[in-house]
């Protein structure tokens, strides 16, 4: 099992796939799932002749289950970790949803001209939860309740979210798939309850104003207008307009989970930016 570890100790596992003198993909995952949620895209690149790179966050997947540092800051350092590690070059780096903060952030604050283009998918930025200068975000006590209900039973939590809103199969035409669940289900039990309750005040909470305005590389957001999860007036269009060299790409009825649910759409979009 490929690990690495942090500078404050933290054991963080990758998988790192494909020539290693081809253009690197770097992948950031979603809450609360890991690197394992990118199987359909990690693939497909692999079969396209690129480098492919993901690795689970600090407490989900198969890193550590550390006590602490289950925040934004450690998130993006860790991301840092990895790709200093592994000397990677040109990459581009793709963030769904809470690694879409990841990603901005390390982008941000850390690429040091390793990075050469940036895809936020679903993602949180600018800002998740619902404040004054927010008013489209989502309220601080649907957050409490995702909290409560994680503490509560996070077994069935992970059952009950992947069934419903996050891949949109609480819609009249939609056909839940089991296998889909069950696999959302396996990777959220994989990780650490402690870091999963933490994790979801580092992704609704994190402002990404500054670090979106830092990011200079050209960038690729992704959002669908039916995302039940992320809403999309109060991020994709918001983090289009704070980027230096953006470009919008709108969805309509897709759900959160697209990268799953129509992984060929997603695939063949992420690849007509990642060549041009």
């Amino acid at each position: 099992m490929s690990t690495i570890t942090t500078k404050d100790g933290v054991a963080i596992f990758y998988k790192d796939w494909g020539p290693r003198d081809a253009q690197p993909i770097v992948f950031h995952h979603g809450w609360p799932l890991s690197s394992d949620d990118w199987d359909a895209q990690m693939l497909f690149f692999l079969g396209k002749g690129y480098r492919v790179i993901a690795h689970d966050r600090r407490g989900h997947g198969r890193s550590a289950q550390i006590s602490d540092g289950h925040d934004m800051d450690h998130y993006a350092a860790d991301a840092a970790a990895v790709v200093d590690h592994l000397d990677l070059k040109n990459a581009v780096h793709v963030g769904h949803s809470t690694g879409g903060g990841e990603a901005a952030r390390y982008v941000a604050r850390h690429s040091r001209g390793r990075a050469a283009k940036l895809v936020l998918i679903g993602a949180v930025p600018p800002l998740m939860v619902k404040t004054p200068n927010t008013p489209g975000g989502v309220p601080m006590e649907v957050l409490d309740g995702l909290r409560a209900t994680l503490a509560g039973n996070r077994a069935q939590f992970y059952v009950d979210f992947p069934s419903g809103p996050f891949y949109g199969f609480n819609r009249p035409d939609a056909k839940p798939i089991p296998g889909t669940i069950q696999n959302w289900w396996r990777q959220g039990m994989m990780g650490s309850a402690k870091a999963h309750y933490e994790g979801i005040k580092a992704f609704s909470e994190t402002d990404f104003t500054e670090d979106l305005k830092l990011v200079g590389v050209p960038t690729l957001v992704m959002h669908s207008t039916d995302d039940q999860i992320v809403p999309f007036a109060n991020s994709g269009p918001l983090s289009a307009k704070l980027l230096k060299n953006a470009k919008l790409k709108v969805y309509d009825n897709l759900p959160h989970g697209m990268c799953t649910t129509h992984a060929e759409l997603v695939n063949a979009d992420l690849l007509a930016f990642i060549k041009s």
